[in-house]
């Protein structure tokens, strides 16, 4: 199962591709909806999911893996085609979120840990037999003044590594997924704060998934970059790339195979610049991708509309911004790149 669960895991990271994080929650997508004018009911949100996934260009060459919601995971194209198939045919890998959200952490005032452990190996099971092959699992950490409490971080980190071993139990490879976030409701602290509370998380993050026993090989990481708070002193893009590289370097084995960023709060260039002057600076142990969800969406919503006349139009924005993170996998974007006819 280790080399089955290895073999899965390098073709979400293959060279020049990364993941699509199209597993928005019903709430989640309302609000990017809102945005457009269009109601939030099951079709439009069916119609939209096809338009991503039956993008050929930006499927079969950029994106390696699709990370999708329940209700995605069990609809199909207009003429009868299962999401999961449609994803497989194009060479990327169907994979499913299954964590049920970031609640309240009983005696920790401000912090929040993830629930969803309890039926998750039978939810698992049913999820490989739907077509997913691998599954994220999304960890908050909030930074104010006296947060994150090592006590929170230890239960998320616990979580997430009780998590990896049941998805690999059950065919299944790991997203592992701790955001350190720099959009939060005090979100002024300066990159170093940043980088200080993501290798604490990291460090302890990869302590618990060797107690549980989780196979390196067999799992990708997917954690935020080194960013200042969304309100603290911004910094070049060159020194959030040193210091998340330095950072990953510090914390992450090079058993694991690749990390894939999550886009936090940044803007689509900035995550694809970060990501591509990452790659360029070379001599990495692992492969460095891309899981955005909204950084890779966003300008295909706001092409598409809602319209049934602008689909070509919104397949066409999606395949620019995915051609442009592949390029940054690869090391090799240039900000001349975006001038490029979407």
């Amino acid at each position: 199962m280790s080399d089955e669960l290895n073999d899965i895991a390098l073709a979400m990271v293959k060279p020049g591709q990364g993941i699509l994080a199209a597993d928005e929650s019903t709430g989640t997508i309302k609000k990017r909806f809102d945005q457009i004018g269009l109601a939030n009911e099951e079709e439009n949100r069916r119609a939209y999911r096809e338009l991503l996934f039956t993008a050929d260009d930006a499927m079969n060459n950029y994106i390696s893996g699709v990370i999708l919601f329940d209700e995605t995971l069990r609809q199909s194209t207009k003429d009868g085609r299962r999401f999961a198939d449609v994803i497989s045919a194009a060479g990327a890998v169907p994979g499913i979120k299954v964590d049920k959200g970031a609640k309240a952490h009983a005696a920790f005032p401000g912090e929040k840990v993830t629930e969803g452990l309890d039926g998750l190996r039978e939810r698992l099971q049913e999820y490989h037999s739907l077509g997913a092959r691998f599954a994220k699992w999304r960890a908050v950490i909030d930074i104010a003044d006296g947060l994150p409490t090592t006590g929170s971080i230890a239960a998320d980190a616990h979580a997430l590594a009780r998590y990896a071993a049941l998805c690999q139990e059950n065919g299944i490879v790991p997203i592992v997924e701790p955001e350190v976030i720099m959009d939060g409701p005090n979100s002024g602290h300066d990159i170093q704060r940043c980088y200080d509370v993501t290798e604490l998380t990291l460090n302890m993050v990869f302590d618990e998934l060797f107690a549980q026993r989780v196979s390196l090989p067999g799992m990708i990481l997917k954690p935020n970059m080194i960013v200042p708070g969304l309100n603290g002193p911004q910094v070049p893009a060159a020194e959030i790339a040193e210091m998340t590289v330095a950072c990953l370097k510090a914390t992450v084995p090079p058993a694991v195979p690749g990390i894939a960023f999550l886009s936090g709060g940044q803007t689509e260039e900035q995550a694809t610049e970060n990501l591509s002057l990452m790659n360029a600076m070379g001599g990495l142990p692992w492969a460095l991708t891309f899981s955005y969800g909204r950084a890779l969406q966003q300008a295909a919503l706001k092409a598409w509309g809602g319209k049934p006349e602008n689909v070509a139009a919104g397949q066409a924005a999606f395949t620019h911004r995915a051609k442009m993170n592949g390029m940054a996998a690869s090391g090799t974007w240039s900000a001349a790149n975006e001038k490029m006819a979407a």
